[in-house]
């Protein structure tokens, strides 16, 4: 009795029950049907979606390194060129400006030639100079690469076998004079000659074979500050395996300080030495 008292207590089950218990199960929050039911409905998992994203922003940010390791280049490259533009502009010094006395280096003329002016040889050799001058830039300039003066270290197509250097020196106004042989073996065939040198004045320059063969014009010379060198450019290139004698004849002031050829003083019972 007691059971069947409880059983009629119990409210009658009706299809909306059925139907909300069934909806429950399936994972819907059992609202009755209808349009704003299925707006209110459980949502659909987002997993997918926020991996998407992921994958979006990431290669967004790789793209964007890459455009900047892109636009860093650039950069660097333009301002490579700039100071490679820069450097042929200021450079090599026109002839007649590596003088550290009067600032105009001029070669000795040789024999048989008549003694020119300055005024008149700065006028006849200033065209050509700028025409050499323009060949040679181009010249580097296809090549890419900058030019043999312009390098930090001397270039190797030339090796020293021997030198020979003669100084007189004049303690009346502390100057020097000059004269070295240079015995050189060439390893690559160029028409630049390139060695140290740095304030100053060379007053002739020549370029010999051997003993029994004659010489090679030099078409002119230049001293380059930039990198302290001094450089001859011939007519032609110097044949490989042939051995070469440079002299050149200068003077320079012997410094008073520690640069090169300098000098010094001290003191002796109250006098200066």
């Amino acid at each position: 009795m007691a059971l069947e008292e409880k059983r009629e207590k119990r409210p009658p089950v009706t299809p909306m029950m059925i139907e909300e218990e069934a909806a429950l199960r399936n994972g819907s929050r059992g609202l009755p049907p209808g349009p704003w039911a299925e707006t209110a409905g459980p949502r659909p998992r987002t997993t997918e979606r926020h991996i998407a994203v992921h994958k979006r922003l990431v290669l967004v940010f790789a793209v964007s390194i890459l455009a900047l390791l892109a636009v860093t280049m650039i950069a660097v490259l333009l301002s490579v060129r700039f100071e490679e533009c820069g450097a042929a502009a200021d450079g090599p010094p026109r002839a007649g400006g590596n003088g550290s006395f009067s600032g105009a280096a001029r070669q000795s003329p040789g024999a048989g030639q008549t003694p020119v002016q300055p005024e008149e040889e700065e006028a006849q050799g200033g065209e050509a100079t700028v025409a050499a001058e323009v060949e040679e830039e181009e010249e580097w300039q296809r090549r890419r690469e900058p030019p043999l003066w312009a390098r930090p270290r001397l270039p190797r197509h030339l090796r020293p076998l021997h030198y020979n250097l003669m100084l007189s020196v004049f303690m009346e106004n502390f100057t020097f004079s000059g004269e070295v042989n240079v015995q050189l073996e060439v390893r690559n065939a160029s028409r630049y000659i390139v060695l140290h040198a740095h304030r100053v004045h060379i007053e002739a320059v020549r370029v010999a074979e051997d003993k029994l063969a004659g010489g090679v014009h030099v078409a002119r010379t230049f001293l380059y500050p930039q990198t302290q060198v001094f450089v001859v450019v011939l007519n032609r290139s110097l044949e490989v395996q042939r051995s070469y004698n440079l002299k050149i004849i200068y003077n320079a002031l012997i410094e008073n300080e520690l640069l090169g050829f300098f000098r010094s003083s001290y003191v002796l019972h109250g006098e200066r030495r």
